[in-house]
């Protein structure tokens, strides 16, 4: 990974509605583009509402995105990088529908639980991994791309809003808390939700996973 000053946001990308052919929720908020200035956060509604964390943006698949779990979406541009490199292609922030692009973190290997400070107002929690579905795929005009996606296990982290403010791109990202008691990164969790289900189990060592992907984990666990 490049080194960088310090970590920061690089970008933070609100999204705008667009017409969705690949789902029948009618329109996408997929297409993310940076802010010129400083973005509102805040703590949205449940899953269902199509309420996110970022003032102006939304979701069109209410029943799959969207809520307190995924009130935020973070993507390191080192990734975004590697996946350039990949593909031969330019993509720009905001090119895998993420709300952060950062620089300097460590989006993967973070620990479910872990928070970010970043500005001086807005706290996050990171909650659990970005889950591949087809309106990426269509998005990204790949071919078997939700494969490609998963196979590389660099899914980006989606964050909860602990403490509401605004940010900005430039703001300075600090890791305020690191879960002690487990270590089950982003990466780990997506493999386990993917290609590893014999890894679901240890999710259960991470109690700031979401509950519905907890109880995933649970149903693997053996009979007494």
């Amino acid at each position: 990974m490049p080194a960088f000053p310090e970590p920061r946001l690089l970008s933070v990308n609100v999204g705008r509605p667009r017409p969705n052919p690949w789902k029948t929720a009618g329109y996408t908020w997929f297409d993310k583009q940076p802010a010129d200035g400083p973005v509102g956060v805040s703590a949205p509604g449940p899953k269902g509402t199509g309420e996110v964390g970022l003032a102006g943006d939304a979701v069109g698949d209410v029943k799959h995105h969207g809520g307190t779990d995924q009130a935020v979406y973070a993507y390191a541009r080192e990734d975004l990088d590697d996946w350039q490199l990949r593909l031969e292609r330019p993509i720009a922030a905001g090119g895998f529908g993420e709300n952060l692009t950062t620089a300097g973190v460590d989006v993967n290997g973070a620990l479910i639980g872990e928070r970010w400070r970043i500005g001086r107002d807005v706290l996050l929690e990171v909650s659990c991994p970005r889950i591949p579905c087809g309106t990426f795929q269509g998005w990204m005009e790949e071919p078997g791309w939700i494969k490609r996606f998963t196979l590389a296990a660099l899914p980006g982290a989606y964050l909860r809003v602990v403490e509401p403010g605004e940010i900005r791109g430039g703001d300075r990202v600090v890791v305020e808390y690191r879960p002690s008691g487990h270590e089950v990164s982003v990466a780990t969790a997506f493999r386990a939700l993917t290609t590893a289900p014999e890894l679901l189990p240890g999710l259960l060592d991470a109690p700031a996973l979401p509950a519905e992907l907890r109880e995933r984990a649970r149903k693997r666990l053996p009979f007494d």
